[in-house]
């Protein structure tokens, strides 16, 4: 929902439409006994332009750059925005969204693991 907000290519009612399509989804899944786990993987800006940057750099990363993510980058603000926006909406207490630092793959990788693991475990 961040990108189609940010580019303004959905309006408001089709923003809430898809909101609640999201919920009620979420909704379904959790009656049905699905454990829901969502990861917003969170990068500075710094480290998504030093990201980038590499994709150019290196030219076994190549494959992995296109010219619409510097536009994206020029729209850091936005996106945050949008994020915050997004963040602050009514959520499911079976669908919470953990915030993970991502800057160091390592630790994001850590992290999540240990979100899943721990869901295994209550399940």
């Amino acid at each position: 929902m961040l990108v189609p907000r940010v580019l303004d290519s959905i309006d408001d009612a089709e923003c809430e439409r898809c909101y609640r399509h999201i919920r009620e989804f979420e909704s379904l899944l959790a009656d049905s006994g699905t454990t829901i786990i969502k990861c917003f993987l969170h990068i500075s800006k710094n480290e998504q332009r030093e990201r980038l940057q590499a994709r150019i750099d290196d030219p076994t990363k190549h494959w992995k750059f296109d010219v619409s993510d510097l536009e994206a980058h020029k729209l850091w603000g936005a996106y945050e925005t949008a994020y915050e926006i997004c963040s602050a909406r009514p959520r499911l207490i079976n669908a919470p969204w953990y915030i993970i630092p991502a800057n160091s793959k390592t630790h994001r990788n850590v992290m999540v693991a240990e979100l899943l693991l721990a869901a295994r475990c209550r399940a």
